[in-house]
């Protein structure tokens, strides 16, 4: 019973699940039905199943035979609309065909034209895009080209300028494309050639400049001494105040504008051409010669390459070599003024171009660079002028060259440099001045004295009489009150050097000219100057005079006469020299002029001595005239005496001013022959010959045998020994044979000389 109730229920359960399965299938998409019907095979009942599904299916199909046969009406009615339809959608199936065919045959050819129209189209597009390329590369392509017409025309600094540009803004647009690589890798190179190239120029404006430092200095120099004459005329004028050209007027005659894009030269040398102007015509300004440009634009392209230190250094080592070489004078520079013109025009020319670089340019050289240059300009022009002008012995040319020194220095001083040592040094060339105006006049009192008969002036007439006291102050009212003719008491020579001395006191005046001296320097240079002129130079040309041997006794005591009168006219040269410096003989430290009393005691004393040796040559040459064959000693004694009278006039002192004992130095040579032979001291002579402290050193060998040959003659006379003696004595034998062997000696004595 249990068993019966348990198959019971596995039934209901098994029905069950069929009816799920069923619901399941018909609820469940196809796709999905797989698991469903797997687990159907997987039980045990799947035939029981298959007759639930059977079972299914058929209630199913009477559902729809019912439902079928309820709408079939409609669906006839429907169908045999859609009989009706049929013939109508034929129909209009064969116009479609129709109206497509001829749609087709008709739309060919716009077809064909819609083709053409795409394809002209997408060539337009392609067209404007390549514009558009084309407008972002032509920029670069025109700044590009732009650039290398800068390079190709030299205009270096705006080539440099649109480089700029084209590198930072041109380029970045466009820098995916190849040309624009080559470009980009281009630039360094066209740096380093912008580089190179304003190098090169640079280079070639320092060469100019170098070559052309003359010209630029000779101009400066015309312009400073067209304004010194301008102010030495305004100087005569009523006026108030008064300046010298001021430095920024020196830089009004040039205006020089660099500008980045159109620089003023595209082929500068760094020198323009200017015609010679003739004096009177406007001198241009140094500056005006000069195109700076080439040095602006190397300093702009360095200063923005970066490389402006670079630059700097090599531009004042540059000119450090130019200055070195200007510095140098030529060889033959003192032959003529020329040569000092052009290493002065040299000098200037060179400091000009710097001292405008300094005030154009900033940095480029600075102050101190400027001053040392300038110091070591002015220590080598110093001793190259000291040198130089030591081998002048004209005194035209030493004055012609402190002028132009003068107009350096005033060149210079125009654009700020100090030149104090220019002026010191040239009152060392000053005193150069002098000895070479001492010497000229030493030539001119020579032919004055040469040309002078050495007699008073005559005068035959007033005329002739104001004449000669025009050219010198005399004043004599006794000589005054005589008749025609007449004589002045001294000879031509006094008024002639008179007048010279004047003219030596106006080249010395000369000189003194713009060197920025007190009237108080000048006059007592001129004063010293004269007193050397009086002292030594007319003294030592009369001395001279005097020393001539066939200077007579008369010409002496007329020498003595014009030095008093030349003496008595100092005080009008004073009064000359007082009247040109305008400075009192009364100042303090004034100058006196020696006059001649200093060379009038040396004409006397060289007059006595000249005397003396004139007297002791007569006397020596008495001695041994080759007339007078014999000589006793008995007359050497009595010329001994007469020799002693001279010796005793000259230890008397005639003329003051000799030291002790110094006339009678002129007698030493007779005094020590006389002694020799008088005291028969021949010993001593033999034996002390050639020494320096020798007792007759001033007697010669050759002297003293002739003396003894003439004693010798005259012992030997036979004529007088057979008058006066009947034999020889024995010591006149004995001093006979002491004669021979002593002349025997002497004659040694003189060959061993000679040989």
């Amino acid at each position: 019973m249990e068993r019966g109730k348990m198959a019971e229920a596995e039934s209901l359960e098994t029905a069950a699940e069929h009816e799920r399965i069923l619901r399941e299938i018909e609820s469940t998409d196809t796709a999905c039905i797989g698991p469903t019907l797997r687990s159907v095979y997987d039980g045990e009942e799947h035939g029981r199943f298959m007759e639930k599904l059977e079972t299914r299916i058929r209630n199913h199909d009477r559902e729809i035979e019912k439902m079928c046969n309820f709408h079939y009406q409609g669906f006839v009615d429907s169908i045999t609309e859609l009989l009706k339809v049929r013939g109508e959608a034929q129909k209009l199936k064969n116009q479609v065909t129709d109206t497509n065919g001829k749609l087709q045959h008709e739309g060919k050819e716009l077809v064909i034209a819609m083709e053409e129209l795409k394809q002209c189209r997408l060539q337009q597009r392609n067209i404007s895009a390549t514009v558009d390329k084309l407008m972002l590369c032509l920029p670069v392509l025109e700044m590009y080209s732009k650039l290398r017409d800068q390079m190709k025309t030299k205009r270096h600094y705006p080539a440099l300028k649109t480089l700029e540009h084209l590198e930072h803004t041109y380029l970045p647009q466009v820098s995916h494309y190849r040309f624009c690589k080559v470009m980009v890798d281009n630039i360094p190179k066209l740096r380093e050639e912008i580089k190179d190239v304003s190098m090169s120029d640079l280079k070639d404006f320092l060469e100019s400049i170098r070559k052309h430092s003359d010209k630029i200095g000779e101009t400066a120099m015309k312009q400073a001494q067209q304004q010194r004459n301008l102010d030495n005329i305004v100087l005569q004028q009523p006026r108030i105040g008064s300046k010298r050209k001021s430095k920024k007027d020196a830089y009004i005659i040039f205006d020089t504008e660099i500008e980045s894009t159109s620089p003023k030269s595209e082929q500068d040398s760094g020198i323009l051409d200017v015609e010679d102007e003739e004096d009177d015509e406007e001198v241009p300004g140094a500056q005006d010669l000069v195109d700076f440009s080439p040095v602006y634009r190397c300093l702009h392209i360095y200063s923005v390459l970066g490389a402006r230190e670079t630059f700097e250094n090599y531009y004042r080592k540059q000119r450090r070599k130019q200055a070195r070489l200007v510095l140098q004078p030529p060889s033959n520079m003192h032959e003529t003024l020329d040569g000092y013109r052009k290493y002065f025009n040299q000098i200037v020319g060179f400091f000009v171009v710097e001292d405008h670089i300094l005030h154009t340019t900033q940095g480029l050289v600075n102050r101190a660079y400027i001053d040392e240059l300038w110091e070591m300009a002015l220590s080598k022009t110093i001793a190259a002028l000291r040198t130089h002008s030591s081998y002048c012995s004209d005194p035209n040319l030493v004055l012609d060259l402190k002028n132009l020194i003068v107009l350096f220095a005033d060149t210079l001083q125009v654009y700020g440099f100090p030149v104090n040592q220019l002026f010191d040094m040239l009152l060392e060339i000053r005193d150069q001045y002098s000895e070479t105006l001492l010497k000229k006049w030493a030539g001119i009192f020579r032919n004055i004295l040469d040309s002078d008969n050495y007699s008073p002036i005559p005068v035959t007439s007033e005329e002739m009489y104001k004449k000669v006291v025009g050219q010198f102050p005399f004043q004599d009212i006794e000589l005054e009150k005589q008749l025609f003719p007449k004589k002045f008491p001294f000879s031509e020579f006094v008024p002639k050097v008179y007048n010279q001395i004047k003219e030596f006191i106006y080249a010395c005046l000369k000189f003194s000219e713009d060197l920025h001296l007190s009237s108080t320097e000048i006059d007592d240079m001129i004063r010293k100057s004269t007193n050397l002129l009086l002292t030594r130079t007319l003294s030592n040309s009369l001395q001279n005079v005097i020393k001539r041997k066939n200077i007579g006794l008369t010409e002496l005591v007329q020498i003595i006469i014009n030095t008093t009168h030349l003496e008595k006219s100092c005080k009008y040269l004073e009064e000359f020299i007082t009247n040109i410096t305008n400075v009192l003989p009364e100042t303090v430290h004034t100058t006196k002029l020696y006059g001649t009393t200093t060379f009038k005691g040396k004409v006397a004393q060289t007059a006595c001595m000249s005397a003396c040796k004139h007297l002791a040559t007569s006397l020596m040459q008495l001695l041994l005239e080759a007339e007078v064959r014999q000589l006793t000693l008995g007359a050497l004694q009595q010329f001994n005496l007469d020799v002693r009278e001279c010796e005793q006039f000259a230890r008397s002192g005639p003329v003051p001013g000799f030291q002790e004992d110094t006339l009678q130095l002129a007698f030493i040579d007779l005094r020590q022959l006389l002694d020799l032979f008088i005291q028969w001291d021949w010993s001593t002579y033999l034996a002390d010959y050639g020494q320096p402290n020798c007792k007759y050193l001033r007697v010669n060998p050759v002297t003293a045998l002739t003396l003894l040959e003439k004693i010798s003659r005259e012992m030997k006379d036979t004529s007088r020994k057979n008058n006066m003696f009947a034999q020889f004595r024995k010591n006149e034998r004995d001093k006979q044979k002491l004669i021979d062997t002593v002349a025997k000696q002497l004659r040694g004595l003189i060959s061993s000389h000679h040989s």
